[in-house]
């Protein structure tokens, strides 16, 4: 077991906050309604660079408020009440950016409603009546307007009309009941949702889906709306955050997969937003430690940096990682993982036991069913792993390439995906493709989920998934947008790839076979996990090993196998160079191949493992002796073609 220090108390949590608020005050304008942050402006521009540096940072001022009962030391309220007074007047040249003039504009203006209602006493009944009617027509253009996207968007449009009917505003019933009848719609399994019709898993389902429907029920004008859902929206809540402490790293990592990473420690939200409602399955010393934990692991890294500002990166400025709606005010959006903070210092999560995160105490294995994701964690690294068989941001079907931040096999809590432009043409790390003679890698998008669960074996639990894809190759068309969903092109069919994982600890059993292929299908590739670092030595031999110091991926393969340690140089959010190791093989639609693939932050001897692989009608048997002597026998369906030689067997010693 890890050595368990205490997560920060409210006091620590709320001094970085201050160290945030006012650390952007140099740069606010004469009238205080903007938020003008150094750098390049963002994809949208100057004018929303500016609106999102006021909105974003006014949601940590109020939780301060609000937790603080109007105690205002640094001036708060009266400096985002002239901000707003400024912003909402049409004839300020610092005027806000109009709901119906930008689209982002309706996500910002969510923001300022949800904090003018929990911070009613000490800003919007100080405001003049000038002010307040200035307010509610700039609020209003989100009345009867159906362009929101219909994703976590809906909470946009439902904030802002139900402060507007608390203070008398126009607002519309029919647009409040279509909106929570969309979110009803992306309802899943075990508290999980969808953002959107798409398979779109990623911290939106905590931060946002699962936060708002809270948030939203104890705002003013929603009382009559929530009262007959309050329950089940909380249970779901409930539940997610049963799965969602469990994948936060040791260290207060968050896992690093999904789409508006910049955000950083707004993966902290959905734990306050539990204690907010105080869910009964997991306690609420263990909530505040993983709330606390996250935000603090960004500060132990420096986040900010000595200019007191949040920068578009993950530990470090690294624009690369920003999606195209991406600007300077942008990461404050981390602002929610201080909801904390409008918790008062008499509420129990500041006042129950601290109780040590699910990483920190024991090896865990468990599924995400609707995500088509196994999850291991294991204690003596305090790692998180994701091993995804059924997300990638598109439709069952899709020809559009892969995104880094949703379809690869592998996430952590200690890596991240390969981000820059060639890890979007073509999938290098955590992978298998198929590769052309000139060395194209195909993608998986558009995969079937075949099977996800964990089975009980004399060891222990073993994760099992699997899943088939059309393997694609993608030319993307020029001039797209990296709004987080993968590229779309030209494409070219590659063949059929069924693949399968078995999942104990750190290691991943990974294999893949080619039911059928095109000509110009060369090679098969399955890719290990990328760590940053330089390559130090050669790994042992029959095995591709990168090392970076803490961290160890290798990949040890089943059936004979060209292995390499690939680089790439400014390609991850978390530093440079980036080393991959990958095992090749030949096309042979009768075997199954693959390796034994391993992320682990201790020492690890390679250890011997042997595979047996027998595909018949009804589906697959895996035999496998593990690394540690375990011998398990694993039914999964999978079929596909027998060419008279239906097994494989390989050893990775």
């Amino acid at each position: 077991m890890l050595d368990i220090e205490p997560s920060w108390n409210r006091e620590q949590l709320g001094a970085y906050a201050d160290r945030l608020l006012l650390g952007v005050r140099p740069h606010a304008s004469a009238g205080k309604a903007r938020f003008q942050l150094p750098g390049e402006p963002g994809g949208y521009g100057y004018d929303i660079d500016g609106l999102e540096g006021f909105a974003r940072t006014f949601l940590m001022a109020g939780f301060r408020l609000a937790g603080n009962k109007g105690h205002d030391p640094l001036g708060l309220a009266e400096w985002y009440a002239e901000g707003i007074a400024t912003g909402t007047d049409p004839n300020s040249p610092e005027r806000w950016v109009r709901l119906s003039e930008h689209g982002q504009a309706k996500v910002e203006a969510a923001s300022t409603a949800l904090i003018l209602d929990m911070t009613r006493p000490w800003i919007w009944d100080k405001l003049d009546s000038t002010v307040q009617r200035n307010v509610i027509t700039y609020l209003a253009e989100a009345v009867g307007d159906d362009t929101y996207p219909p994703i976590n968007w809906l909470w946009f449009r439902l904030v802002v009309e139900t402060f507007l009917r608390s203070v008398d505003g126009p607002h519309l019933m029919s647009d409040m009941k279509a909106d929570l009848a969309l979110h009803d719609s992306f309802l899943r399994s075990d508290g999980w949702m969808s953002d959107g019709a798409q398979r779109n898993y990623d911290h939106y389902v905590g931060w946002a889906l699962n936060l708002y429907p809270v948030l939203w029920a104890r705002m003013q004008g929603a009382e009559d709306l929530a009262a007959p859902r309050r329950d089940r929206d909380e249970e779901m809540l409930d539940r997610y955050l049963v799965d969602a402490v469990r994948m936060v790293g040791a260290d207060g990592a968050p896992m690093i997969q999904g789409r508006s990473l910049i955000y950083r420690f707004a993966a902290a939200a959905p734990f306050w937003v539990g204690a907010l409602a105080e869910v009964p399955s997991t306690p609420l010393g263990q909530l505040r430690r993983a709330g606390s934990k996250i935000v603090q692991h960004f500060h132990d890294r420096d986040v900010p940096g000595d200019d007191d500002l949040l920068t578009m990166g993950w530990y470090h400025e690294w624009r690369t990682m920003a999606q195209s709606y991406s600007g300077t005010g942008s990461p404050y959006w981390a602002s929610k993982g201080l909801l904390g903070l409008a918790l008062p210092e008499e509420h129990p999560v500041w006042t129950a036991p601290e109780v040590a995160l699910p990483t920190e105490t024991s090896d865990d294995l468990f599924t995400v069913q609707p995500a088509g994701w196994v999850i291991s964690t294991t204690t003596a690294d305090g790692i998180s792993r994701i091993i995804n068989h059924g997300t990638d941001h598109t439709l069952p079907g899709s020809t559009a390439g892969d995104s880094p931040l949703y379809g690869r096999f592998g996430y952590s809590t200690a890596t991240a995906p390969l981000l820059d432009p060639e890890a979007w043409a073509e999938p290098l790390d955590s992978a298998v493709v198929l590769l052309d003679a000139d060395g194209h890698a195909t993608h998986r998008a558009g995969m079937d989920l075949l099977e996800t669960r964990v089975e009980q074996t004399p060891g222990g639990p073993m994760g099992v998934a699997a899943s088939r894809s059309r393997a694609h190759w993608v030319v993307p068309e020029a001039g797209q947008f990296a709004h987080g969903t993968g590229y779309v092109g030209d494409v070219t069919d590659a063949g059929t790839v069924a693949s399968i994982s078995l999942v104990r600890g750190s290691w991943e059993l990974r294999l893949a076979r080619v039911e059928a292929a095109a000509e110009v299908a060369v090679a098969l590739r399955v890719s290990g996990w990328p760590v940053v670092g330089p390559l130090t030595e050669d790994g042992p031999e029959g095995v591709a090993e990168a090392l970076d110091g803490s961290l160890t991926s290798r990949i040890i393969p089943v059936g004979t196998a060209r292995l390499a340690v690939e680089q790439r140089d400014d390609a991850s959010p978390m530093g440079s160079p980036v080393h991959i190791p990958t095992a090749t093989f030949d096309v042979d639609p009768s075997r199954w191949v693959g390796g034994l693939i391993e992320l682990t932050g201790q020492a690890a001897p390679v250890v011997a493992c042997s595979v047996k692989a027998v595909t018949a009608p009804l589906g697959t048997t895996v035999t496998v002796t593990w690394p540690d002597g375990l011998k398990t026998s694993t039914f999964i369906r999978v079929t596909g073609p027998t060419t008279g030689r239906d097994t494989n067997e390989g050893d990775t010693e």
